[in-house]
């Protein structure tokens, strides 16, 4: 296991990833097993709350593996394979994905926490087409709905306008038709432009 001491002098005190000057934090590459040594990596705050998604990706940021993924540190290189595929879908990274090369141990490293499968993003609100809603938008129902519990039918094309989130459900959010607040579930609601 490497000090932190030894980690700030092989980075230059900078995040192994970014390059940040910014608060460094030691990285401890998954999967972790008690008899691999030299596991641990040099970051900042906000690749490791990117890294560990706690916070939602910002493509701008992770442009840095560009370079970072040439680094000489091999678990450097596991980090930077694993962040560019989350970017998959975005031309830069699937470029530098198929331009990066690990050997076949490194490879079945990267690939052993499942991490690059996801696009790290954290869970959020997608209306019946799949685009992101956000607090305040205008939606269109795409059918008519019953309202629970009231003698409102909600019609197939009315505006809900400023709508807000249902933070502890992904599938729900709020809006008032007729003067009434009421839960719509997000696969009835279609954004408008």
């Amino acid at each position: 296991m490497k000090t932190e001491a030894q980690l700030q002098e092989r980075s230059g005190n900078k995040c192994e990833l970014c390059e940040s000057t910014g608060k460094l934090n030691v990285y401890e590459v998954p999967p972790v097993s008690a008899n691999e040594t030299d596991r641990e990596i040099y970051i900042c705050d906000t690749c490791l709350s990117q890294i560990d998604k706690k916070e939602e990706l910002d493509s701008k940021h992770w442009q840095c593996l560009t370079t970072s993924m040439w680094s000489e540190v091999p678990m450097v290189q596991v980090v930077a394979w694993r962040m560019l595929n989350r970017f998959r879908s975005e031309s830069w990274a699937a470029d530098n994905i198929e331009m990066m090369y690990l050997d076949d141990e490194l490879m079945e490293l990267a690939k052993a926490t499942g991490d690059h499968e996801g696009d790290g993003s954290i869970e959020l609100h997608k209306d019946c087409n799949g685009n992101i809603l956000v607090g305040g938008d205008t939606v269109t129902l795409i059918k008519d709905l019953d309202v629970k519990g009231s003698t409102l039918n909600a019609k197939i094309g009315t505006a809900v306008r400023n709508i807000r989130l249902v933070h502890d459900n992904i599938e729900q959010i709020e809006g008032k038709i007729d003067g009434q607040q009421i839960v719509i579930l997000t696969k009835f609601v279609k954004k408008q432009g």
